[in-house]
């Protein structure tokens, strides 16, 4: 069987296949490809340009299609990756010669944007997107040095996909990027189409609760961090660059406040690091001060919390739970909603929810303030990911502060700190701070 015929046969179904006949100098060429990728008019016209110029009696059907792209083995396992990948592949049959060419290609991805799960107030407000090779550039301008490497790797075995490496070479841990290179070439033939299969393939905990590595769509933010010694992987179209390792500041700490001046760069991480404390604690000690140790509390304050609960019906663990699950499903509701009407619909429904709640006696008024606040608190501190945990941690103190009072919220803050200190991401520890010095973080 021919290859023209093999690859009708493997490419059956799909109905943006092409393989058309043209004519370069004196030989008559197949032209394949899949016309959902490739720009097959305009592609005609510019290999006929590039041929025009050519000498046709001297040129043999090799030396012409080597000038236009790279030569490939006329077989289907070394052709059709290319096609896939978008390639435009030019076969003359008499001589049984192949080429994989760059074509003019259809316009498959968006623009640069602005960011939209991230907000800069004194920063650039470009964002990554889905091109991997458009990244990169971005990514380069922010870091015009010489001393960024960029190392590619083909990972997953039936639907491959690019991932890239990026790193500064003189200040990366030497251990840490062989261990990240090793864990990559180890499991190349693991399928990565999402961030858990990046996890797994990178030999991380998948049941850890803290993020092992952060994700971000500014490039400030990944130039920071390879300015730091961290490595920054890119996957192609993923939108996101996904940084390692993963330390304690990064919660707190963000490129952009640079462009503060140095007494409120401080400040505002410090109010950070108070909306952090605030959002895992404040619902504990809640629950501890209201039903097991109210004696802490002012014989004033302690009346005026009686009187707001006198008609609610449930125990304090049990009226913060049911209003805390309300919170989470609003969070998550204004995630999937669409734009133009998720925050309207948050937000009435958050007022119509909490005052009827307290309207029926369901509640107290004091705890619809302070879950509130505690929901702000937990969305000041830097990436989602990190204010999940945060969430996750707020309901092991509830636990322990409901059956143990204040004994056990400093219990739970003890368990929590020892479990923050025992974890590690690609061998750092997590508590670590980050390697630069101080000239580095006066120059930002």
């Amino acid at each position: 069987m021919e290859l023209k015929e093999r690859l009708a046969a493997y490419f059956d179904g799909n109905a943006d296949y092409f393989n058309v006949d043209i004519r370069l100098l004196q030989y008559q060429v197949q032209m394949i490809g899949l016309d959902s990728l490739v720009d097959l008019p305009q592609s005609i016209a510019s290999l006929q340009t590039q041929t025009s110029n050519l000498d046709h009696a001297s040129l043999q059907p090799a030396e012409l299609l080597n000038i236009l792209g790279k030569l490939v083995e006329p077989k289907l396992e070394a052709i059709v990756p290319d096609i896939m990948k978008g390639n435009l592949i030019l076969f003359e049959p008499k001589s049984g010669t192949c080429s994989s060419v760059l074509p003019i290609p259809k316009n498959v991805t968006r623009s640069v944007t602005s960011p939209e799960t991230e907000n800069t107030l004194y920063g650039a407000s470009s964002a990554f997107q889905e091109d991997v090779d458009t990244n990169i550039g971005i990514l380069r301008k922010q870091c015009s040095g010489a001393s960024m490497q960029v190392e590619t790797y083909k990972v997953g075995k039936h639907h491959p996909r690019s991932l890239f490496l990026i790193y500064q070479e003189d200040r990366v841990d030497s251990r840490l990027l062989r261990s990240v290179q090793a864990k990559i070439k180890e499991g190349q033939d693991q399928e990565v189409h999402h961030i858990q299969q990046l996890g797994n393939m990178l030999g991380m905990n998948p049941w850890s609760f803290l993020p092992s590595f952060n994700m971000t769509e500014l490039p400030q933010n990944a130039a920071h961090s390879l300015q730091q010694g961290k490595i920054v992987c890119m996957i192609d179209r993923y939108p996101f660059a996904i940084i390692l390792p993963s330390h304690i500041m990064d919660m707190f700490c963000l490129k952009d406040d640079y462009n503060y001046a140095l007494p409120f760069m401080y400040l505002i991480r410090l109010l950070r690091i108070m909306g952090a404390l605030i959002a895992t604690i404040i619902p504990g000690l809640y629950v501890a001060l209201v039903s097991v140790n109210p004696e802490v509390l002012r014989l004033q304050l302690a009346l005026s919390i009686a009187n707001s609960r006198q008609d609610v019906p449930y125990p304090a663990f049990v009226e913060t739970l049911l209003l805390l699950i309300v919170l989470e499903l609003i969070l998550e509701a204004s995630v999937r909603l669409p734009k133009s009407v998720g925050p309207t619909i948050t937000m009435v429904g958050g007022i119509i929810l909490g005052q009827a709640a307290v309207s029926a006696k369901l509640v107290s008024n004091l705890l619809i303030i302070v879950l509130a606040g505690t929901t702000i608190a937990s969305s000041t501190v830097v990436g989602f990911q990190n204010s999940v945990t945060l969430r996750v941690f707020k309901y092991v103190l509830i636990i322990l502060s409901a059956i143990y009072g204040m004994l056990g919220l400093l219990a739970g803050i003890v368990v929590v700190c020892a479990y923050l200190g025992h974890q590690t991401s690609m061998g750092v520890p997590y508590l670590s701070l980050p390697a630069f010095n101080k000239k580095d973080e006066r120059n930002g």
